[in-house]
């Protein structure tokens, strides 16, 4: 099979977008990554296709899968037969977000005038 067009929609610096980011190189596929964040644009046109904010958003040929994860990715490329299902390794964690986003409370501090 051909590779596909893959436009991913993500954040530069993500737990959720670095996921994605090791399936794809995980079994070596390209894609365009175009920054939400720092690209206005970018932002506007997933927002549009996918009609909800969150990310990643990836989109393979005519099929956007909105608000998922590395694993969703790879189960979708598998059970499509896009790519042939693989035990490698990734290095980095394909399901979860940045470690600095769990739910503890974050100190800030203020200081005295």
């Amino acid at each position: 099979m051909s590779q596909p067009k893959i436009i991913a929609y993500m954040k530069p610096v993500c737990g959720w977008s670095n996921g994605v980011r090791a399936i794809f190189a995980k079994y070596g596929l390209d894609y365009e990554d175009r920054d939400i964040i720092n690209n206005e644009n970018n932002y506007r046109e997933m927002v549009q296709k996918t009609r909800q904010p969150y990310q990643p958003c990836v989109q393979i040929d005519d099929i956007m899968l909105a608000d998922v994860s590395g694993d969703e990715v790879e189960h979708y490329l598998v059970s499509e037969g896009i790519v042939k299902s693989s035990e490698a390794e990734t290095d980095v964690p394909t399901d979860q977000a940045c470690e600095d986003h769990g739910p503890s409370a974050v100190n800030i501090g203020f200081s005295s005038r």
